[in-house]
Formats: structure tokens, C-alpha cells, sequence
């Protein structure tokens, strides 16, 4: 049996168990080796921070945003800390669950701070000396410090709530990003959080900017299928197949594009990644993505950021 299906089932009976959360953790970091804090993971994700700061400075008068959001931020939060080291006075990270311990946290700054001495750190951020000064004092006071006030001193607010109810005022948010979420989350999900997105971010100088990965996870654990495996299947077979810990919508980004219009939400600026079209070709696609065009099909990667000035009433 191929290594994603063995993947699939496991995920798929733990999310039926207590606790599934914890529980996957626990697979991922000690059986699929997947939830370390490696470099290329950091760098991925401190790619993402330049991109939405530089999103932001491109439509906002601001060069920092006052007040962030992001969804999503799962085990290492890289981006809320890249955040405050630009500026950020709060920034605001929901999720379903609280994902962070101490120790994760004290691994993510640690690699802040040996980004800093190796020199790469300011190729990707434009911080402030004084927010750096802080994260080297949390780290020489870390054991004294609960997790609560080191975020506390990071300016980073967690949120553990249901993002289509964001317990946040209309109209007070600068900037709201994701970074590889919005896969995870079926569209009668994801349509109600964008209105909620929408009802928060600021309307003038808002700005959101969302990475979205379209490929198969299972393929990044096992390299025998493309990127375009579960392409493959109805939405029915689908169904059995994934699993409520780390489900995967399939969305493409033309119904990505069809709900920002949908919701009138302006796509001020994209990029996307194009796919192998003689992988797609491999596999025989299901009937729903079979009559699309195969290069909009075969689009593994894509980065929308949204201008709300003056765009959203």
C-alpha cells in the first residue's frame, strides 16, 4: 500500500478519536517527520511576511500595518513574529485550536535570532532594531516567562474562535493574511470567513493577502504521486479519502477567483505557479476537473492580495 493511502487512514481514524488534534501532532512530528521547524519551512514562511508587508506598503499610505490578521497559524507562528519585528502593534492570529506551546515558540524565535547573525534576516525584513532587542530578552528570560506573556510581549493576541464570528470590531483591521490555509477549508467555510474578513478590514488603506496551496499534501510526504493525485477523484470517493485534521478542498484557482467574485472582493494583485501540464496528463482526472481548462486545472500555487479601498461598502 502506498505511503499517502496508509497516511490517509490513520488521519482519517484519528479524527474520529478525542483530542485528534494533540494526537496528530504527535504522528506528524514522530512517525511522518512533517512538523519539525526546519529552515526551508521558516524561509517559506518569512518569504510569505515580506510579500504581505510589501502587499500592504503597495496599496496602503502606511509603511507598516497597525493592526494584523492571520488564520491559520498553526504549530510555528513566523509570520505574527515577522509582524511584530515590522511594527505591528497587535496582531491577531485565529484558529480553532490553540496549537502553540512554549517550546514551539521558543523554537520559532530562535530561529529569528540565528536568521539575525547569519546576515539573511534583513534580506527579508525591513525590522525594527528595538522589536529585535525584545525577542533576545524573551530568550535570556524564556524560563521565567508563561507563554501567555511572552506574546503578550511579542504583541500577538491569539484568538481561538470560530472565524465566521470574529470577536473583532468592524473596520479595525490593516492587515489580514493566510499562508497555505485556505486548502483546509471547504468553501461553505471559507465563503462566510471571507465576509467576516471583509466586515473587519479597514476600509481605507486595508489590505488582505492570502497564499493559497492547491497541490495534494500527500504528496509532500510521499514523492512516488504528483501533486495531482487527488485530482483524480469524485467528489464522492473524495469524501471516504479525506479527514476533518487536515482536510484538503481540492478548490482550483478559477472557483478561488469565482468566489473573490462572488463576494466582490477585488483581486488588486496575483500571482500563480504554473503546473506540469505532462503530470496532470498522467492521471485521469475526474469528471469536474476534466472539462476545464487543464492549465488552470494544473495551477498548483497561487497568492491573491485584495485592495479594500474604496472597493467594499
Amino acid at each position: 500500500m502506498k505511503k499517502w493511502k496508509q497516511k490517509a487512514i490513520v488521519q482519517k481514524t484519528i479524527s474520529y478519536l478525542p483530542f485528534s488534534h494533540k494526537i496528530n501532532y504527535i504522528f506528524q512530528k514522530y512517525v511522518t517527520r512533517g512538523l519539525n521547524l526546519s529552515a526551508d519551512y521558516f524561509y517559506d514562511r518569512l518569504g510569505h511576511a515580506r510579500e504581505h508587508i510589501k502587499g500592504f506598503r503597495r496599496y496602503s499610505d502606511k509603511t507598516t500595518p497597525a493592526t494584523c490578521l492571520e488564520i491559520g497559524t498553526g504549530w510555528y507562528p513566523v509570520v505574527p513574529v515577522s509582524n511584530f519585528l515590522a511594527g505591528a502593534d497587535k496582531i491577531y492570529s485565529v484558529d480553532v485550536t490553540f496549537l502553540l506551546t512554549k517550546l514551539r515558540l521558543k523554537e520559532t524565535l530562535h530561529k529569528f535570532i540565528e536568521s539575525y547573525h547569519s546576515g539573511e534576516l534583513k534580506s527579508y525584513l525591513n525590522f525594527l532594531p528595538e522589536r529585535f532587542d525584545i525577542i533576545e530578552n524573551i530568550i535570556n528570560s524564556y524560563d521565567k516567562l508563561s507563554v501567555h506573556e511572552i506574546l503578550e510581549k511579542l504583541n500577538i493576541i491569539y484568538l481561538i474562535e470560530d472565524a465566521r464570528k470574529l470577536s473583532l470590531p468592524d473596520n479595525s483591521i490593516c492587515l489580514i493574511n493566510s499562508n497555505n490555509t485556505f486548502e483546509h477549508i471547504y468553501p461553505e467555510f471559507l465563503i462566510p470567513i471571507l465576509k467576516e474578513f471583509r466586515r473587519v478590514v479597514k476600509k481605507q488603506g486595508g489590505v488582505m493577502s492570502h497564499f493559497i496551496d492547491m497541490s495534494d499534501h500527500f504528496a509532500h510526504f510521499d514523492k512516488s504521486i504528483t501533486i495531482y493525485n487527488f485530482l483524480q477523484f469524485s467528489d464522492r470517493q473524495w469524501r471516504y479519502i479525506d479527514n476533518s485534521i487536515q482536510p484538503q478542498n481540492r478548490l482550483r484557482i478559477y472557483e478561488y477567483k469565482q468566489i473573490y467574485s462572488d463576494l466582490k472582493i477585488p483581486i488588486s494583485y496575483e500571482s500563480f505557479r504554473e503546473g506540469n501540464l505532462n503530470e496532470l496528463k498522467s492521471i485521469k482526472l475526474a469528471d469536474k476537473f476534466a472539462n476545464k481548462p487543464l492549465e488552470e486545472v494544473a495551477s498548483s500555487h497561487c497568492h491573491f492580495i485584495s485592495d479594500y479601498t474604496g472597493s467594499i461598502n
